[in-house]
């Protein structure tokens, strides 16, 4: 995916991504990476060695037991969980904190372990599942970093982030999905993660136009601009899409009627979709 020429004229520097994440996204993509060696190279940064310790012994992850170490944590947990764990450890890291961001990284970190978790249920890669969650309201980090007074005051005029969408561009040029792509791409995340991650605004169009709502363009454009993206990105973007709205306290019946109107987009089983999000949020919520 091409860098978009609206990022050319923005005077924003995205951060770059720790030599240690690098490491572990390519690990992550070796076949024959095993649990030994993503835990010690995470194991060789002490200060994100004892911040995942510190994350897994918290109420999100449920845990019988207080664990010691990596390794133990990788034990109880998996590879993966452990592995995108660091990964929103860093993200958290790349940028400074702020009420704001602090409940954009706690919806990312219980996006990522939901779509994590439902992954395998779709036929779904759980890593590129999980950083997916975890990278997709990224670029208003970026967008906070660059201008935090002003987007502050934009996010509390249009707290809801598909209204935000044309206010972004006209104020910056782009919109926090695109920068989000970018972000991913400078990361070395895979495409598939950063299409997801641009092309979320087009989730939440279908599915604001699935409850009635006014997204600018008809239904059939809609299906037209899914049609256009490689399978794997549309189904990203629609287990996305349906973990928010689960994520958000929507009933089962939300979570029936955003999975029938998403599912047909990618390619899925629409009660697959369903019953993949509806028990992954379950269980993250500890029903």
């Amino acid at each position: 995916m091409a860098i978009d020429p609206a990022l050319r004229n923005l005077d924003i520097d995205l951060p770059a991504c720790p030599q240690a994440l690098l490491k572990l996204s390519m690990l992550m993509s070796d076949e024959d990476a095993n649990a030994a060696s993503i835990a010690e190279l995470i194991e060789q940064d002490m200060a994100l060695a004892a911040a995942v310790v510190r994350t897994v012994n918290s109420s999100l992850f449920g845990l019988s037991r207080r664990v010691e170490t990596v390794p133990e944590a990788v034990r109880y947990l998996g590879t993966r969980e452990v592995s995108s764990l660091t990964f929103e450890i860093g993200l958290r890291g790349a940028f400074p904190p702020s009420d704001l961001l602090n409940a954009l990284w706690d919806r990312a970190s219980r996006r990522g372990l939901a779509m994590g978790r439902a992954a395998p249920d779709l036929d779904l890669d759980p890593w590129l599942a999980h950083t997916a969650g975890l990278f997709a309201e990224s670029g208003q980090a970026a967008l906070l970093a660059h201008d935090t007074a002003g987007y502050t005051a934009l996010v509390r005029a249009a707290p809801d982030e598909l209204d935000r969408l044309d206010d972004e561009v006209v104020r910056y040029g782009l919109n926090h999905a695109v920068l989000g792509g970018a972000l991913c791409q400078s990361w070395g995340l895979a495409s598939d993660v950063s299409g997801s991650v641009r092309l979320r605004p087009l989730a939440l169009r279908s599915l604001a136009g699935a409850f009635g709502g006014d997204t600018g363009f008809m239904p059939e454009e809609a299906d037209s601009e899914w049609a256009m993206e490689p399978l794997s990105v549309q189904r990203l973007m629609a287990l996305a899409a349906v973990v928010d709205a689960a994520l958000a306290g929507g009933n089962a019946r939300v979570i029936e009627h955003c999975s029938s109107a998403l599912a047909p987009c990618a390619g899925l089983d629409a009660d697959a979709l369903q019953d993949a999000v509806s028990q992954s949020v379950s269980r993250l919520q500890g029903r």
